[in-house]
């Protein structure tokens, strides 16, 4: 039986639970945007209104007014987002078990199981459409397709307030035509590969011999071209089913910039104390780690490495970050923001290689000496227990630094 999968995507949804809190608003291009006193001064969400000016997500505050000088500037309300992200996950469990989330936002529902009671795919999707604009005030666009991709890819066509229905007799017309970076994990690196290559449509990639894309991109490759020809089999997780994460970060934008590796170090100890203890709660422990630098121009780098033995001591994940820094860091321009993130996550009780070069029983007591520290600060605060250079040095939070964390999944 061919399955039915939909995507359905909240329209607008920051800038639209901002709308419908305050009427006011209707009627004049509007943007949710970070604190700039916080130093956060970019547009998180934008209305249709907003959009027509070319006001872009992602872009500075300054941008977004000189693109549109009557833009009205909300700041986010994240509480309430998270309402009605919970809201209207309830609609959609009341067609199906089967709703994996991707983001705040967006879920993919597998309603395959629920047509004898609800009708098709698209009949479903125009009632989960009507009820969450009845019931919430919101809107959604809706993909309908027979596999998670040009689900994905149908809610993107039509916007806002739209269903759009790929089937396997019609994607060939519908998506081929399309640009390949229109595919879900086509990013702008891979785009200038591809087209560096001579590709660029979907229907070029699914035409390109897979051999040929295994050979450029390794086992994306494979994945490129079975996506770009609708073969695409991936199962949309129910909802209960707790799906372990492959990576776990934090990242903080300091309320300073930052001149010197002795101002970045307690930053990148700060953060590794963090996900030190996020990965003792999930029972994990790190294969590799990543950091990521910004510069107070706004550019972004990234690097990452294995860690010679899997750990999540946080000295080993702040030391492995601080080398790294060290290393590619050219200092043309200070720090505005730092992040690191543990990936290739282990599971705790499983077994790992031994290395000569550390000392086993000497992790452990670390090891345990970092879950009693957290115990405590658990029972009497965060301030109970502190590292000397965090007493030290409180700059690079102070009152204006913004923390944020992050756990993959997908």
């Amino acid at each position: 039986m061919e399955r039915s999968i939909l995507h359905c995507d909240l329209n607008n949804f920051f800038a639209s639970v901002e709308c419908r809190d305050h009427p006011e608003l209707n009627g004049h291009p509007v943007a949710v945007c970070g604190s700039v006193e916080d130093r956060h001064g970019i547009v998180l969400a934008k209305n249709e209104l907003a959009k027509g000016f070319g006001v872009k997500t992602a872009e500075p505050v300054w941008q977004a007014q000189r693109k549109c000088p009557d833009l009205l500037i909300v700041p986010p309300h994240f509480d309430r987002y998270m309402y009605f992200s919970d809201v209207v996950s309830q609609i959609y469990l009341s067609y199906t078990n089967q709703v994996e989330s991707f983001g705040i936002d967006e879920c993919w529902l597998d309603v395959t199981g629920s047509m004898r009671l609800f009708g098709s795919g698209a009949d479903i999707a125009e009632q989960i459409r009507a009820r969450i604009k009845s019931e919430q005030g919101l809107t959604a666009s809706v993909g309908v397709s027979f596999n998670k991709i040009f689900a994905k890819l149908g809610s993107d066509m039509k916007k806002p307030d739209a269903t759009t229905i790929i089937t396997q007799e019609n994607f060939k017309q519908k998506v081929w035509p399309l640009p390949a970076a229109v595919l879900l994990g086509v990013g702008g690196a891979t785009v200038k590969h591809l087209n560096s290559m001579g590709i660029h449509t979907v229907g070029e990639l699914a035409q390109t011999d897979p051999k040929y894309l295994t050979a450029t991109f390794g086992k994306a490759g494979q994945s490129l071209w079975m996506n770009a020809n609708g073969l695409d089999t991936s199962e949309v997780k129910p909802i209960d089913i707790d799906i372990p994460p492959k990576s776990i970060g934090n990242s903080i934008t300091c309320a300073q910039d930052l001149y010197s590796i002795d101002e970045v170090w307690p930053v990148l100890l700060y953060l590794a104390e963090k996900i030190s203890c996020r990965m003792r709660e999930c029972g994990v422990i790190a294969s590799g780690i990543q950091m990521s630098v910004k510069d107070n121009r706004l550019h972004t780098y990234q690097h990452q490495r294995q860690l010679s033995s899997p750990s999540r001591l946080t000295m080993d994940l702040a030391c492995a970050a601080r080398q790294m820094f060290i290393q590619s860091y050219d200092w043309k321009c200070p720090v505005r923001a730092l992040g690191i993130s543990g990936f290739s996550l282990l599971p705790e009780s499983g077994t790992k290689q031994a290395s000569f070069f550390h000392n086993i029983v000497q992790d452990e007591k670390i090891e345990l000496l970092e879950s009693r520290v957290e115990s405590l600060r658990g029972k009497y605060g965060k301030s109970a227990v502190k590292r000397a250079v965090f007493i030290e040095k409180q700059s690079f939070l102070g009152s204006h630094g913004k923390e944020t964390e992050n756990k993959a999944k997908k």
